[in-house]
């Protein structure tokens, strides 16, 4: 008799609207979802029942979600609405590693507030003009992070999710594989779009061109282990001159 293959499959979960600061980019704001936000966190809570049902999957029953409060709101919405179309009961389990990229001690300042302290900071030459959305850039500010570094924070936790025993089901025509999970992980765009980049799922160049729906989840699996690709749900694809908001 052999061993089941174990597989980890993972969606991706980038947080529902919330109440932004104008001008804004810290992902360290600690405000809650707006009505549209709660409303967007029960239609994902629909999309991923509607994705396990076509795959034949069954979503864990421990959801894990960033600690910023909009990523917590949005899985706590999303368990609710899972918890009433099942009758199961959802548990949520809330982490500081899946946090957006931290900007340090100039955490929700201003864009010009940001500029004009780097700019009185004599050990700075200058901030680039993409510093916003520049992957390797960290600003030289305490506890900032670069893009990557948020996104290998994030990888490294998703590889540390357990695996399930469930052989993998590739495409909705394949017959169901009863009890095969699914683990929701909550989080934020940039660092989860990082993340997908760092486990192979997206080429480098892809990252700046493509966004998350919010509260819409996309799909990756690990098979064999240390190969990840994606495999169901929708990448959303950046506008150009879209600026970036996650």
């Amino acid at each position: 008799m052999t061993d089941e293959p174990t597989i980890r499959r993972v969606a991706l979960i980038r947080h529902a609207d919330y109440h932004q600061q104008i001008d804004t980019p810290s992902a360290l704001q600690p405000f809650p979802l707006t009505r549209r936000g709660e409303r967007q966190a029960r239609e994902g809570a629909e999309e991923v029942l509607a994705l396990c049902q076509a795959h034949g999957w069954q979503p864990a029953s421990t959801v894990h979600a960033s600690s910023l409060l909009r990523a917590w709101q949005t899985a706590q919405v999303m368990n609710e609405v899972m918890g009433d179309r099942t009758e199961r009961e959802f548990s949520l389990m809330a982490h500081d590693a899946l946090w957006e990229r931290s900007l340090g001690s100039a955490a929700n300042l201003t864009t010009a507030q940001i500029a004009e302290a780097v700019r009185h900071d004599p050990r700075v030459d200058f901030l680039p003009a993409d510093w916003k959305s520049n992957s390797h850039f960290r600003l030289p500010l305490p506890g900032a992070e670069s893009l990557m570094q948020a996104g290998q924070r994030v990888a490294d936790f998703i590889a540390s999710l357990p695996a399930s025993s469930t052989p993998s089901v590739s495409a909705p025509t394949s017959p169901p594989a009863s009890g095969a999970s699914l683990t929701l992980v909550v989080g934020h765009g940039a660092a989860l779009r990082h993340a997908a980049h760092l486990l192979g799922v997206l080429d480098f160049d892809q990252i700046a061109g493509l966004s998350m729906h919010h509260a819409q989840p996309v799909v990756i699996e690990e098979t064999p282990p240390g190969s990840w690709r994606h495999v169901a749900g929708e990448w959303k694809v950046r506008q150009r001159h879209e600026p970036a908001q996650d």
